[in-house]
């Protein structure tokens, strides 16, 4: 099975920041889209961030203007780098890749916590 692998996950005060990353693996063909979801106990996976392969990104409201998406399409790496954090942030960061080639499919990763407390 595939999986993305994600890192950069830890516990932060409220006003902090963190570094989310994503690595693909390098046999890994037809990446297009990219994202970022977050799943908070009790609550349903939310898309946070999105970035295509032409680079538009997308940004949930609540995270807009605190986050910032891009991606590095050589390394086949997503970097999430997160400002202002606020206890809300607090959740399971997921990658997600969707990928076209050779056939459309979805790989995720296994999950890294941010814990946003004081």
């Amino acid at each position: 099975q595939v999986q993305l692998v994600e890192s950069g996950g830890g516990l932060v005060q409220p006003g902090g920041s963190l570094r989310l990353t994503c690595a693909a693996p390098g046999s890994l063909f037809g990446l297009n889209a990219m994202g970022w979801y977050r799943q908070a106990p009790g609550k349903e996976r939310e898309l946070v961030a999105h970035i295509t392969r032409e680079d538009t990104t997308y940004y949930a409201d609540s995270v807009n203007g605190r986050f910032t998406i891009s991606r590095d399409k050589p390394k086949k790496t997503l970097a999430l780098p997160m400002n202002s954090l606020k206890p809300e942030d607090t959740a399971v960061y997921y990658c997600n890749a969707h990928v076209t080639v050779p056939y459309q499919r979805n790989y995720w990763g296994q999950g890294t916590q941010v814990t946003v407390s004081s």
